[in-house]
Protein backbone atom coordinates (compact mmCIF):
# COMPACT_ATOMS: atom_id res chain seq x y z
CA UNK A 1 0.00 0.00 0.00
CA UNK A 2 1.33 3.05 -1.19
CA UNK A 3 2.25 5.60 1.91
CA UNK A 4 -0.37 7.67 3.35
CA UNK A 5 0.55 11.93 2.36
CA UNK A 6 -0.02 14.13 4.99
CA UNK A 7 -3.15 15.66 2.98
CA UNK A 8 -4.39 11.79 2.79
CA UNK A 9 -3.41 11.63 6.98
CA UNK A 10 -6.02 14.80 7.56
CA UNK A 11 -8.67 13.69 5.69
CA UNK A 12 -8.99 9.85 7.61
CA UNK A 13 -8.64 12.25 10.79
CA UNK A 14 -11.54 14.10 9.92
CA UNK A 15 -13.29 10.83 9.28
CA UNK A 16 -12.98 9.01 13.03
CA UNK A 17 -15.99 9.81 14.83
CA UNK A 18 -14.63 10.28 18.22
CA UNK A 19 -17.76 10.22 19.85
CA UNK A 20 -17.60 6.52 19.27
CA UNK A 21 -15.24 5.64 21.82
CA UNK A 22 -15.87 5.07 25.15
CA UNK A 23 -15.80 8.40 27.57
CA UNK A 24 -13.26 6.12 29.32
CA UNK A 25 -10.67 5.63 26.27
CA UNK A 26 -10.70 8.82 26.15
CA UNK A 27 -7.28 11.58 26.09
CA UNK A 28 -7.86 14.88 26.55
CA UNK A 29 -4.74 16.58 25.73
CA UNK A 30 -6.06 19.63 28.42
CA UNK A 31 -5.82 17.58 31.19
CA UNK A 32 -2.45 18.19 32.50
CA UNK A 33 -2.54 15.41 35.05
CA UNK A 34 -2.63 12.63 31.96
CA UNK A 35 0.23 13.72 30.42
CA UNK A 36 3.27 11.32 31.44
CA UNK A 37 5.84 12.37 34.24
CA UNK A 38 9.18 11.21 33.96
CA UNK A 39 10.82 11.48 37.58
CA UNK A 40 13.81 13.76 37.43
CA UNK A 41 16.29 10.16 38.18
CA UNK A 42 15.15 8.72 35.09
CA UNK A 43 15.74 12.06 32.73
CA UNK A 44 19.02 12.29 34.15
CA UNK A 45 19.67 8.47 33.26
CA UNK A 46 18.44 8.82 29.72
CA UNK A 47 20.61 11.92 29.30
CA UNK A 48 23.47 10.39 30.79
CA UNK A 49 22.88 7.19 28.76
CA UNK A 50 23.24 9.05 25.99
CA UNK A 51 25.94 11.59 26.30
CA UNK A 52 28.48 9.17 28.20
CA UNK A 53 28.23 6.61 26.32
CA UNK A 54 29.23 8.39 23.45
CA UNK A 55 32.11 10.23 25.30
CA UNK A 56 33.33 6.47 27.14
CA UNK A 57 32.67 4.02 24.99
CA UNK A 58 33.01 0.76 26.59
CA UNK A 59 33.69 1.69 29.84
CA UNK A 60 30.56 3.50 30.44
CA UNK A 61 28.42 -0.09 31.12
CA UNK A 62 30.69 -0.12 33.97
CA UNK A 63 30.69 3.22 35.11
CA UNK A 64 26.51 3.35 34.68
CA UNK A 65 26.49 0.44 36.84
CA UNK A 66 29.10 1.60 39.52
CA UNK A 67 26.81 4.99 39.39
CA UNK A 68 23.39 3.31 40.14
CA UNK A 69 24.52 1.18 42.79
CA UNK A 70 25.77 2.56 46.78
CA UNK A 71 28.47 4.61 46.41
CA UNK A 72 32.04 4.15 49.48
CA UNK A 73 32.74 6.33 51.94
CA UNK A 74 35.65 7.43 53.69
CA UNK A 75 35.87 8.84 57.17
CA UNK A 76 37.88 11.87 57.28
CA UNK A 77 39.76 12.23 60.92
CA UNK A 78 38.80 15.54 62.37
CA UNK A 79 42.42 16.84 63.88
CA UNK A 80 40.52 19.11 66.59
CA UNK A 81 39.20 15.75 68.22
CA UNK A 82 41.50 13.29 69.79
CA UNK A 83 43.23 11.89 66.71
CA UNK A 84 45.26 9.95 67.76
CA UNK A 85 42.44 8.02 69.48
CA UNK A 86 40.35 8.39 66.63
CA UNK A 87 42.46 6.84 63.78
CA UNK A 88 42.98 3.87 66.58
CA UNK A 89 39.26 3.38 66.74
CA UNK A 90 39.02 3.55 62.77
CA UNK A 91 42.18 0.87 62.56
CA UNK A 92 40.22 -1.33 64.53
CA UNK A 93 37.48 -1.53 61.63
CA UNK A 94 40.55 -2.70 59.12
CA UNK A 95 39.86 0.57 57.46
CA UNK A 96 43.12 2.04 56.25
CA UNK A 97 44.21 5.83 56.01
CA UNK A 98 44.48 6.16 52.31
CA UNK A 99 46.39 8.89 52.31
CA UNK A 100 49.18 8.58 54.80
CA UNK A 101 49.96 4.86 53.44
CA UNK A 102 50.18 6.31 49.77
CA UNK A 103 52.48 9.03 50.83
CA UNK A 104 54.59 6.80 52.87
CA UNK A 105 54.61 4.01 50.11
CA UNK A 106 55.52 6.23 47.88
CA UNK A 107 58.59 7.97 49.52
CA UNK A 108 59.50 4.50 50.38
CA UNK A 109 59.72 3.58 46.60
CA UNK A 110 61.69 7.09 46.46
CA UNK A 111 64.53 5.85 48.97
CA UNK A 112 65.19 3.13 47.58
CA UNK A 113 65.55 4.67 44.05
CA UNK A 114 62.66 3.11 42.47
CA UNK A 115 61.00 6.24 41.60
CA UNK A 116 62.47 8.59 38.69
CA UNK A 117 63.28 11.75 40.25
CA UNK A 118 62.95 13.90 42.80
CA UNK A 119 58.89 15.31 42.90
CA UNK A 120 58.96 18.75 42.41
CA UNK A 121 56.97 21.20 44.65
CA UNK A 122 54.07 21.22 43.20
CA UNK A 123 53.57 17.50 43.52
CA UNK A 124 53.36 18.11 47.75
CA UNK A 125 49.80 17.26 48.62
CA UNK A 126 48.08 19.22 51.51
CA UNK A 127 49.42 17.95 55.09
CA UNK A 128 47.97 17.01 58.17
CA UNK A 129 45.12 15.09 56.22
CA UNK A 130 43.69 11.38 57.86
CA UNK A 131 40.97 10.05 55.70
CA UNK A 132 40.26 6.30 56.47
CA UNK A 133 38.65 4.01 53.47
CA UNK A 134 37.98 0.38 53.69
CA UNK A 135 39.92 -1.84 50.93
CA UNK A 136 39.01 -2.46 47.37
CA UNK A 137 35.66 -4.65 47.36
CA UNK A 138 35.06 -4.00 51.14
CA UNK A 139 31.78 -2.29 50.89
CA UNK A 140 31.54 -2.31 55.06
CA UNK A 141 30.11 1.14 56.07
CA UNK A 142 31.42 3.75 59.26
CA UNK A 143 29.12 4.14 62.13
CA UNK A 144 28.04 7.70 62.56
CA UNK A 145 30.17 10.32 63.42
CA UNK A 146 29.63 10.84 67.15
CA UNK A 147 30.91 13.77 69.31
CA UNK A 148 34.51 13.33 70.97
CA UNK A 149 35.95 13.83 74.06
CA UNK A 150 36.52 17.24 73.12
CA UNK A 151 33.11 18.43 72.21
CA UNK A 152 33.67 18.24 68.78
CA UNK A 153 32.71 15.51 66.02
CA UNK A 154 35.16 12.58 65.91
CA UNK A 155 35.61 12.02 62.04
CA UNK A 156 33.53 13.41 59.76
CA UNK A 157 32.23 11.07 56.33
CA UNK A 158 32.65 12.03 52.62
CA UNK A 159 33.34 10.72 49.40
CA UNK A 160 36.70 10.19 49.99
CA UNK A 161 37.77 11.46 46.20
CA UNK A 162 36.31 14.79 47.42
CA UNK A 163 39.50 14.75 49.11
CA UNK A 164 41.74 14.96 46.17
CA UNK A 165 41.30 18.53 45.28
CA UNK A 166 41.99 19.58 48.62
CA UNK A 167 45.27 17.38 48.52
CA UNK A 168 46.25 18.85 45.11
CA UNK A 169 45.95 22.27 46.20
CA UNK A 170 49.26 21.78 48.09
CA UNK A 171 48.54 24.32 51.16
CA UNK A 172 51.73 25.29 52.91
CA UNK A 173 51.78 27.10 56.08
CA UNK A 174 50.73 30.64 56.16
CA UNK A 175 48.53 30.22 53.19
CA UNK A 176 45.71 33.25 52.35
CA UNK A 177 42.79 30.79 51.48
CA UNK A 178 39.63 30.84 49.37
CA UNK A 179 36.93 28.43 49.01
CA UNK A 180 34.70 29.88 46.19
CA UNK A 181 31.72 27.43 46.40
CA UNK A 182 32.05 26.36 49.82
CA UNK A 183 28.67 24.39 50.46
CA UNK A 184 27.47 22.02 52.15
CA UNK A 185 31.24 22.28 53.65
CA UNK A 186 32.82 19.41 53.52
CA UNK A 187 36.04 20.59 51.37
CA UNK A 188 35.74 24.03 53.84
CA UNK A 189 36.29 21.78 56.73
CA UNK A 190 39.21 19.60 55.42
CA UNK A 191 40.74 22.86 54.27
CA UNK A 192 40.72 23.36 58.12
CA UNK A 193 42.04 20.40 59.12
CA UNK A 194 45.33 21.27 57.03
CA UNK A 195 46.14 23.58 59.77
CA UNK A 196 47.64 25.93 57.00
CA UNK A 197 45.19 28.40 56.64
CA UNK A 198 46.33 31.92 58.25
CA UNK A 199 42.95 32.75 56.78
CA UNK A 200 39.83 30.79 54.96
CA UNK A 201 37.28 32.60 53.26
CA UNK A 202 34.31 30.50 52.28
CA UNK A 203 31.88 31.72 50.20
CA UNK A 204 28.54 30.34 48.42
CA UNK A 205 26.00 31.76 46.74
CA UNK A 206 22.88 29.70 48.51
CA UNK A 207 22.11 30.84 51.77
CA UNK A 208 20.45 27.44 52.48
CA UNK A 209 23.28 25.95 51.52
CA UNK A 210 25.78 28.09 54.17
CA UNK A 211 23.38 27.15 56.84
CA UNK A 212 24.44 23.84 56.02
CA UNK A 213 28.20 25.05 56.22
CA UNK A 214 27.60 26.48 59.50
CA UNK A 215 26.49 24.00 60.58
CA UNK A 216 29.41 21.65 60.06
CA UNK A 217 31.67 24.14 61.23
CA UNK A 218 29.41 24.32 64.33
CA UNK A 219 30.00 20.48 65.13
CA UNK A 220 33.43 20.19 64.18
CA UNK A 221 35.54 23.37 64.79
CA UNK A 222 35.99 24.58 68.19
CA UNK A 223 34.52 28.30 68.62
CA UNK A 224 38.19 29.93 69.14
CA UNK A 225 38.69 29.06 65.57
CA UNK A 226 35.10 29.86 64.22
CA UNK A 227 34.63 33.18 66.23
CA UNK A 228 38.67 34.41 65.23
CA UNK A 229 39.87 35.96 62.01
CA UNK A 230 40.79 32.83 60.50
CA UNK A 231 37.76 31.83 59.23
CA UNK A 232 35.04 34.00 57.17
CA UNK A 233 32.21 32.73 56.19
CA UNK A 234 30.14 35.08 53.20
CA UNK A 235 27.13 34.60 50.59
CA UNK A 236 28.16 36.40 47.75
CA UNK A 237 28.25 36.01 43.86
CA UNK A 238 31.41 34.00 43.49
CA UNK A 239 31.30 35.31 39.67
CA UNK A 240 32.00 38.75 41.43
CA UNK A 241 34.92 37.73 43.73
CA UNK A 242 37.80 39.05 41.02
CA UNK A 243 36.55 42.39 41.66
CA UNK A 244 35.98 42.38 44.69
CA UNK A 245 39.48 40.69 46.37
CA UNK A 246 41.52 40.46 42.91
CA UNK A 247 45.02 39.58 43.19
CA UNK A 248 44.52 38.25 46.94
CA UNK A 249 44.81 34.62 47.66
CA UNK A 250 47.57 31.85 47.72
CA UNK A 251 45.30 29.08 46.92
CA UNK A 252 41.65 29.33 45.36
CA UNK A 253 39.60 26.09 45.68
CA UNK A 254 36.68 26.14 42.72
CA UNK A 255 34.03 23.47 43.75
CA UNK A 256 31.45 24.67 40.59
CA UNK A 257 27.79 23.37 40.68
CA UNK A 258 27.49 20.91 38.58
CA UNK A 259 25.05 18.31 37.49
CA UNK A 260 26.17 16.60 40.33
CA UNK A 261 26.06 12.87 38.41
CA UNK A 262 25.75 10.71 41.61
CA UNK A 263 22.91 12.86 43.48
CA UNK A 264 21.01 13.33 39.75
CA UNK A 265 20.31 9.44 39.80
CA UNK A 266 19.26 9.13 43.40
CA UNK A 267 17.27 12.41 44.43
CA UNK A 268 14.61 14.01 43.06
CA UNK A 269 14.86 16.91 45.60
CA UNK A 270 16.60 19.16 44.31
CA UNK A 271 17.58 17.36 41.84
CA UNK A 272 18.82 19.65 38.40
CA UNK A 273 17.72 17.05 36.06
CA UNK A 274 13.73 18.14 36.60
CA UNK A 275 12.12 19.82 33.68
CA UNK A 276 11.85 23.63 35.02
CA UNK A 277 16.01 23.40 35.44
CA UNK A 278 16.34 22.80 31.70
CA UNK A 279 17.46 26.36 31.24
CA UNK A 280 19.51 26.09 34.34
CA UNK A 281 21.45 22.67 33.49
CA UNK A 282 21.89 24.20 30.12
CA UNK A 283 24.06 26.99 30.55
CA UNK A 284 26.05 25.50 33.55
CA UNK A 285 29.75 25.65 31.49
CA UNK A 286 29.18 29.22 31.48
CA UNK A 287 28.07 29.49 35.23
CA UNK A 288 31.07 27.28 35.92
CA UNK A 289 33.47 29.18 33.07
CA UNK A 290 32.70 32.44 34.85
CA UNK A 291 33.59 30.98 38.73
CA UNK A 292 37.11 29.57 37.72
CA UNK A 293 38.04 32.81 36.03
CA UNK A 294 36.91 34.80 38.71
CA UNK A 295 38.67 32.40 41.10
CA UNK A 296 42.21 32.27 38.91
CA UNK A 297 41.74 36.28 39.01
CA UNK A 298 41.79 36.66 42.80
CA UNK A 299 44.68 34.54 43.12
CA UNK A 300 47.98 35.98 43.79
CA UNK A 301 50.34 35.76 40.53
CA UNK A 302 52.29 33.11 41.76
CA UNK A 303 49.69 31.66 43.42
CA UNK A 304 47.61 28.06 42.40
CA UNK A 305 43.74 27.18 41.50
CA UNK A 306 42.30 23.68 42.03
CA UNK A 307 39.28 23.59 39.76
CA UNK A 308 37.04 20.77 40.77
CA UNK A 309 33.31 18.77 39.69
CA UNK A 310 31.83 15.80 40.77
CA UNK A 311 30.57 15.39 37.11
CA UNK A 312 31.72 12.93 34.16
CA UNK A 313 30.70 15.61 31.89
CA UNK A 314 34.22 17.00 29.65
CA UNK A 315 31.54 19.58 28.87
CA UNK A 316 31.99 20.93 32.51
CA UNK A 317 35.48 19.63 33.16
CA UNK A 318 38.23 20.09 30.71
CA UNK A 319 36.23 22.43 28.33
CA UNK A 320 35.86 25.03 31.21
CA UNK A 321 39.55 24.80 32.12
CA UNK A 322 40.52 25.48 28.61
CA UNK A 323 38.23 28.12 28.04
CA UNK A 324 38.59 30.20 30.95
CA UNK A 325 42.40 29.92 30.72
CA UNK A 326 41.38 31.31 27.36
CA UNK A 327 39.44 34.01 28.41
CA UNK A 328 42.30 35.32 31.08
CA UNK A 329 44.85 35.38 28.39
CA UNK A 330 42.46 37.32 26.70
CA UNK A 331 41.21 39.73 27.78
CA UNK A 332 43.40 40.44 31.10
CA UNK A 333 47.01 39.07 29.53
CA UNK A 334 47.32 36.94 32.45
CA UNK A 335 49.35 33.58 31.76
CA UNK A 336 48.09 30.47 33.28
CA UNK A 337 49.46 27.05 33.31
CA UNK A 338 47.83 23.75 34.10
CA UNK A 339 49.94 21.78 36.21
CA UNK A 340 50.45 17.57 35.79
CA UNK A 341 48.84 15.64 38.21
CA UNK A 342 49.55 12.20 36.40
CA UNK A 343 51.13 11.56 39.82
CA UNK A 344 48.50 11.76 41.82
CA UNK A 345 47.01 8.97 39.59
CA UNK A 346 49.73 7.03 40.71
CA UNK A 347 50.19 8.15 43.94
CA UNK A 348 46.33 6.83 44.93
CA UNK A 349 45.65 4.43 42.60
CA UNK A 350 45.16 1.41 44.80
CA UNK A 351 42.25 3.47 46.26
CA UNK A 352 40.64 5.06 43.27
CA UNK A 353 40.05 4.29 39.61
CA UNK A 354 41.09 6.76 37.44
CA UNK A 355 39.90 8.02 33.52
CA UNK A 356 43.06 7.99 31.70
CA UNK A 357 42.11 10.23 28.99
CA UNK A 358 41.80 13.33 30.32
CA UNK A 359 42.61 16.28 28.18
CA UNK A 360 43.84 18.04 31.24
CA UNK A 361 43.31 16.89 34.65
CA UNK A 362 42.30 13.85 36.55
CA UNK A 363 38.94 12.10 36.72
CA UNK A 364 37.80 9.45 39.06
CA UNK A 365 35.56 7.32 38.14
CA UNK A 366 32.81 5.30 39.52
CA UNK A 367 34.34 1.28 39.77
CA UNK A 368 32.11 -1.66 42.13
CA UNK A 369 35.13 -2.51 43.54
CA UNK A 370 35.95 1.54 44.74
CA UNK A 371 32.66 2.88 44.16
CA UNK A 372 34.18 6.64 44.82
CA UNK A 373 33.61 9.64 42.66
CA UNK A 374 32.52 10.94 40.39
CA UNK A 375 35.38 13.83 41.17
CA UNK A 376 37.13 15.77 37.85
CA UNK A 377 40.11 18.25 39.64
CA UNK A 378 42.35 20.65 37.64
CA UNK A 379 45.32 22.06 39.31
CA UNK A 380 46.43 25.37 37.56
CA UNK A 381 48.98 28.23 38.44
CA UNK A 382 48.71 31.62 37.86
CA UNK A 383 51.95 33.17 36.54
CA UNK A 384 51.26 36.59 35.55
Amino acid sequence: MAALTLRGVRELLKRVDFATVPRRHRHKKKWAATEPKFPAVRLALQYFDMTYSVQFGDLWPSIRVSLLSEQKYGALVNNFAAWDHVSAKLEQLSAKDFVNEAISHWELQSEGGKSAAPSPASWACSPNLRCFTFARGDVSRFPPARPGSLGVMDYYLMDAASLLPVLALGLQPGDIVLDLCAAPGGKTLALLQTGCCRNLAANDLSTSRIARLQKILHSYVPQEIRDGNRVRVTSWDGRKWGELEGDTYDRVLVDVPCTTDRHSLHEEENNIFKRSRKKERQILPVLQMQLLAAGLLATKPGGHVVYSTCSLSHLQNEYVVQGAIELLANQYSIQVQVEDLTHFRRLFMDTFCFFSSCQVGELVIPNLMANFGPMYFCKMHRLT
